[in-house]
């Protein structure tokens, strides 16, 4: 959202396991993101700082013109960061990656079976959307996009995705891919996990 708004930014990784006082200052809940202006206000959670942005920054609105396409923004960005959040990202990343990370053992077994199954249900739902619609919630390349694409983007660096399953998702994808604002999160690198080949490839 930053990149897309052309708005300069640097990131810093935060352990949110590690519980850091200054941090938990900050954001009480101890989640990430949270967003720091030069002016020292704070802002956390992705939703609230994605509409911030939006309010803030409205030369490129990212949330819709009509209220009806708000909804529908706001809609699927609850469903992307609540249900495909709960149902697959947390079952794959939070299992396979972020628990090895965080030093909690093994992961379960039942929990990645369950995100696979979720996955093909979501990446299909994905494909109908994307072959009903020019963009995720409508007519305009929004909020929705960009969350739907932050959970896939972390499962395909992870070699998680198998887009054959809905290639117009896939499709839409590559769209987002080729994006400017994308080429930030497609350099991202994670010591010692080594992405797909077509992880950055922008025609798959």
């Amino acid at each position: 959202m930053l990149a897309e708004k052309r708005l300069p930014f640097d990131l810093r990784v935060e352990k949110v396991w590690e519980r850091r006082p200054e941090y938990l200052e900050m954001n009480p809940a101890g989640t990430v993101p949270t967003l720091e202006e030069d002016n020292g206000l704070i802002i956390p959670d992705s939703a609230v700082i994605c509409e911030y942005l939006d309010e803030a920054y409205p030369d490129q609105g990212l949330l819709g013109r009509t209220l009806a396409e708000r909804i529908e923004v706001r809609r699927l960005c609850a469903w992307f960061d609540g249900r495909f959040a709960h149902e697959v990202t947390n079952n794959l990343y939070g299992e396979k990656h972020l628990r090895r990370m965080a030093g909690r053992g093994n992961p379960e077994p039942a929990a990645i079976r369950t995100g696979y199954t979720a996955l093909r249900y979501h990446l299909d739902y994905i494909g109908w959307l994307a072959e009903n619609r020019k963009w995720l919630a409508g007519s305009m390349l929004s909020q929705a996009d960009f969350a739907a694409a932050a959970h896939l983007s972390t499962l395909d660096f992870l070699g998680e995705i198998d887009w054959s399953i809905s290639p117009a998702a896939k499709d839409w994808y590559a769209r987002i891919k080729s994006r400017p604002s994308f080429r930030g999160v497609l350099a991202d690198r994670v010591a010692g996990v080594t992405p797909p080949a077509h992880y950055t490839d922008l025609d798959f």
